[in-house]
Formats: structure tokens, C-alpha cells, sequence
């Protein structure tokens, strides 16, 4: 089959294998080209939500940037007929195909990580795995999540709280800058979108894995949250999603008492960069951002994206040469240091307004922002030969 990108708003919903192996084989390269101290390195590695984004960096620095076991949990649809795999599936196949020669154990477990079955399955894979974990990375980027203990779906929304909220914004299908109004949310509107991506799941997780003693002496247990700038605060941090951040970033402290109490460990938050993703490019105003945020960096040199964001956690965070792990004044960890820097957003802030439809090219980076989001399935890639015929079963 041969494969072309089909975009439906702010989804591809085709992807292609050979371009999601080609695009996992570069962050390879990447953590084997900045391999993590040996001595400090983690050496099992559980990653909650594996295929795609900051997941899938975290679990390739961990195995080729470490050599640790890793075991990846993830949801993700298989090749069906004349419909290719989702993008994490093929992410997770040539993540598989390309760690198959290293010394390291690597399972998968494909399931609802918010389900208790897919919990057990975990656990018993763990147990089988043959030992317990030094790192957890709770990753995971749902729009919706049923409860295992009221049986309730919940769905998260992206909406401002308080007032109407009106800005710019970019539609990235038809390339044009436009105004947007948002309704403030309602309360069950907030209620939910702190069901699906505050810090109850991570809670669940870790409590589970403590009871059933899988947490190794000083583990670490991650989290990923994101604060983002000031353009975008009334929709994000000060919005739904924000409260949802803020309950999970508050979660950490409690979980670190637990952890410390049982195994001395620590769990944290890392907020890291804005980069392109399945979930940001949904968010109005963050394409936009983000095309304007990769202009700036990218004339500093400060540049990253996740690979290179979580590279730079292991080697300068989590196991660096120091005795504590630097934190800001909520003990999180800031991975987007060099987006937040004042001089970068001063740039963005003065940028903005001068933004509309004839300047989007010339004042930012949206042919950067567009060539990233076909990225993430696989598309738009160097050297991948797109008018292949392709087998959605065995591509490789």
C-alpha cells in the first residue's frame, strides 16, 4: 500500500511506518551519541504511555541512552485491513525492531492504562520481568478516561474559567491567522478535565506498584507537566488543563511522602518545553506560539525537542554528577528553562501583535511547526521513499 498523509483538523489520520521507524532510528542516534553515566543510570525503566512524544524519548534515552529494561505501556490501533496502524503502534514496532540487538530486556504491553486490567497485566509483567523498577515515567495524553471505580467516562475540554476568552489564533489547514472566543467552563467541565489528566491515575499507579513492592531503593517517579508563557496563560495554565496541572504537580508531594516512607524514593514533576504534538496542536493559540517560539530559539541556538528535552533530564537532572536534583521553588523540575528565559518570551511578546496571515511565514516558523507535526506520523521525512509500496503487517 502506498501511504499519503490525510489531515482531518488538527489529526493525521493516516501514518507510515518507514517514516515513524526513520523518525525513532534519529532519537536513537541521539541518546547512543549522549549516552547517561553507567554508574548512576537507571536500570529498569517502567514508561506509562510509551508510543509517541515525550514517552517514547523517555523510553529510547532509557534503553539507548542507558541500557536499561524497559517495559512500555500503551493504547494504540494495529494495521487493520487497508488501514495503516496508528502512529505510536509503528513508533513502538521500530523502537522493538531497532533495540532487538542490545543486551536489554524490552516488553510491551498494549491496553487502557487507565483500566485495572491493564494494571494487573502490568503487574504481572513486572513481576515476570525479573525485578523491580529504579524510574517511572508517567506520561500518558488522553482526551478521555472511564474510572475503574465508578465506571463513569469522563472528557477533558480546553477552556478559559472565570470570563470568555478571545485571541489570535492560527488554522494551520487553511495557513491563516484568526480570532477565536472561548466560553468559560462550567464546574463538571473542570471536574472532568481534572479526572482525565490530573494526578488521580499517577496516584493509582504508584500506589499499586508500592503495594506490590516493584519500586527499587530511591526510585524516581516522573511526571510531565507543562506551565507555558504568558500569551498563552488564560487558555492553558489559568484554563481547565491548567487546574488539571496543578492537581497532578500537587500529587507529587503526597506520592513522595509514600515513596519515602516505603522505598526512599521521590516522585516529581518536569515541566518540560512546548513542542509539537498530537495534543498541543489541538490547544487554539499554541500552533501559533509554537511556530513563533521555534523562530526565536532556533536564532539562539537553544533549540530542543523531546529527544534532546530528555536526554538533557537524565544526563543534567535526574542523574547528573550533583547530589540533588535541582528543582524551581515547587520542587519541579524546569526542562523548559530556555523557552521561559525572559529575553525569549520578551521576543515572542513583542512579535505578536504584528502576527496575521501576510507576516505568519516572515515572523515565524510554521513551515518548521507544519514539517514537525507530519512528523509525528511518520511523514515529510529524508531518505524515506514515500512512493513505496508498504506492508502494513511487516514494514520493516
Amino acid at each position: 500500500m502506498i501511504i499519503k498523509p490525510k489531515i482531518k483538523g488538527f489529526v493525521c489520520i493516516t501514518s507510515h511506518p518507514k517514516g515513524c521507524f526513520a523518525n525513532v532510528k534519529q532519537q536513537m542516534e541521539y541518546a547512543q551519541s549522549n549516552p547517561i553515566s553507567v554508574s548512576k543510570a537507571p536500570k529498569r525503566v517502567l514508561i506509562i504511555g510509551s508510543s509517541t512524544g515525550y514517552g517514547l524519548s523517555s523510553r529510547v534515552a532509557a534503553a539507548f541512552g542507558t541500557n536499561a529494561d524497559t517495559l512500555g505501556v500503551f493504547f494504540e490501533r494495529p494495521p487493520k485491513e487497508e488501514k495503516p496502524a496508528s502512529a505510536g503502534y509503528y513508533n513502538t514496532l521500530a523502537f522493538q525492531t531497532l533495540a532487538a540487538n542490545l543486551k536489554s530486556r524490552h516488553e510491551d504491553i498494549n491496553g487502557d492504562a487507565f483500566s485495572t486490567e491493564c494494571k494487573s497485566t502490568v503487574i504481572d509483567k513486572a513481576k515476570e520481568f525479573g525485578g523491580k523498577f529504579d524510574l517511572i515515567i508517567y506520561s500518558l495524553a488522553s482526551p478521555r478516561r472511564t474510572d475503574p471505580i465508578d465506571g463513569k467516562s469522563y472528557r477533558a475540554c480546553l477552556k478559559p474559567i472565570g470570563a470568555v476568552y478571545r485571541n489570535k489564533s492560527l488554522d494551520t489547514d487553511k495557513e491563516e491567522i484568526k480570532e477565536i472566543t472561548l466560553e468559560p467552563a462550567s464546574q463538571d467541565d473542570i471536574d472532568s478535565t481534572i479526572k482525565v489528566m490530573g494526578g488521580e491515575d499517577w496516584a493509582s499507579w504508584t500506589e499499586l506498584l508500592l503495594r506490590e513492592n516493584l519500586l527499587a531503593d530511591g526510585c524516581l517517579n516522573i511526571a510531565y507537566s507543562y506551565v507555558g508563557p504568558e500569551v498563552t496563560r488564560p487558555i492553558y495554565r489559568n484554563g481547565t488543563i491548567g487546574l488539571a496541572k496543578e492537581h497532578l504537580e500537587e500529587m507529587a508531594n503526597s506520592l513522595s511522602i509514600q515513596m519515602q516512607d516505603t522505598c526512599g524514593g521521590k516522585a516529581l514533576i518536569s515541566v518540560n518545553k512546548a513542542v509539537v504534538t498530537q495534543a498541543s496542536s489541538a490547544i487554539p493559540v499554541v500552533p501559533l506560539y509554537v511556530s513563533l517560539l521555534f523562530r526565536v530559539m532556533r536564532e539562539r541556538g537553544t533549540h530542543e525537542g523531546c529527544i534532546e528535552q530528555i536526554v538533557r533530564m537524565f544526563k543534567d537532572r535526574l542523574y547528573s554528577e550533583g547530589e540533588e536534583i535541582e528543582t524551581d521553588e515547587l520542587g519541579r523540575i524546569r526542562l523548559d528553562d530556555w523557552e521561559m528565559a525572559p529575553e525569549v518570551q520578551d521576543e515572542i511578546v513583542s512579535n505578536w501583535a504584528g502576527i496575521t496571515t501576510e507576516t505568519l511565514r516572515s515572523k515565524t516558523n510554521f513551515e518548521e511547526y507544519q514539517k514537525e507535526f507530519l512528523k509525528l506520523f511518520g511523514f515529510g521525512i529524508e531518505g524515506v521513499d514515500y512512493e513505496e509500496d508498504v506492508d502494513l503487517v511487516n514494514p520493516f
